[in-house]
C-alpha cells in the first residue's frame, strides 16, 4: 500500500489562520504522483502536501489548470458532482465499512457524506460541526483548496490507528466533448486497478502515516 508521511508542526508556531501562505507548508512533503488509468491524455500537475499536529490534521491541493468548470446552478449534491473537485476518502477499515468522503470544489463547496460498500450513500450525513475548514484561492497556473480537520473529529470517526489514516486522494477533472458537454477525466493517488473509474473501492487507498 503506498504511503505518505505527514509531518508534524510545532502546536507554537502553528496559525489556521495562515493554510494559504506558502510558508505554512514548508515543512510538508509533496505528493505528486497522480495518475488517471483510465485516460490516455497526460494529467495536470497536482501537489498535495499535508501537516498535523496533536489538535489539526492540515491538508492543501495545489491543482496546476486554470480552465477550472464550476456547474454553479444551485448547490445541490449534483451541481458539486458536476463539478471540478479534489477529493479525500478516509476509511475505518479495510473493508470499507464506513469510510467517509469530502469531495470539494474550487469555490469551496462542500459534499460530505458517510459511505458503506458498494456506492451506498448518505448525503444527508454531515462532518462533524466546526470541526473543519476550508480556504481556496487561485492564481495565474493554479487553483489552491486546503483545510484544517480537527484530530478530534478524525478519532471520533474512528479513522486513525496507530498514527495512520487510510486514505485516499483523488481529483475529477471536467473538460468539453466534442458536442459540448462537461464529460469529468478521473485522478487518483493509488491506481485502483479497475476496468473502469471506481474511488469507491478499498484498492484506491493509501496510508497517510502521522510522523511524530
Amino acid at each position: 500500500m503506498k504511503e505518505y508521511h505527514v509531518q508534524i508542526i510545532d502546536n507554537n508556531q502553528k496559525n489556521e489562520t495562515q493554510i494559504l501562505d506558502p510558508f505554512f507548508w514548508e515543512k510538508a512533503h509533496y505528493l505528486t504522483d497522480f495518475v488517471s488509468p483510465w485516460n490516455n491524455e497526460p494529467v495536470l500537475k497536482i501537489e498535495f502536501r499535508a501537516l498535523w499536529d496533536q489538535e489539526n490534521f492540515y491538508f492543501n491541493f495545489r491543482v496546476f489548470d486554470t480552465d477550472v468548470y464550476i456547474d454553479q446552478k444551485d448547490n445541490s449534491v449534483d451541481s458539486v458532482c458536476n463539478s471540478d473537485r479534489v477529493e479525500l476518502f478516509f476509511r475505518s477499515n479495510d473493508e470499507l465499512n464506513p469510510y467517509y468522503c469530502l469531495e470539494i470544489d474550487p469555490s469551496t463547496r462542500l459534499l460530505d457524506f458517510h459511505a458503506l460498500p458498494n456506492k451506498i450513500f448518505d448525503y444527508e450525513w454531515k462532518w462533524p460541526e466546526n470541526q473543519i475548514k476550508l480556504e481556496s484561492s487561485a492564481d495565474e497556473v493554479s487553483f489552491t483548496v486546503t483545510g484544517v480537520i480537527s484530530i478530534a473529529s478524525l478519532e471520533k470517526l474512528d479513522l486513525i490507528h496507530d498514527n495512520v489514516i487510510e486514505t485516499g486522494v483523488y481529483r475529477a477533472k471536467f473538460s468539453k466533448d466534442k458536442i459540448g458537454n462537461y464529460q469529468p477525466t478521473w485522478i487518483t493517488w493509488v491506481d485502483p486497478n479497475t476496468p473502469e473509474p471506481n474511488f469507491h473501492i478499498a484498492s484506491s487507498f493509501g496510508k497517510f502515516v502521522l510522523v511524530e
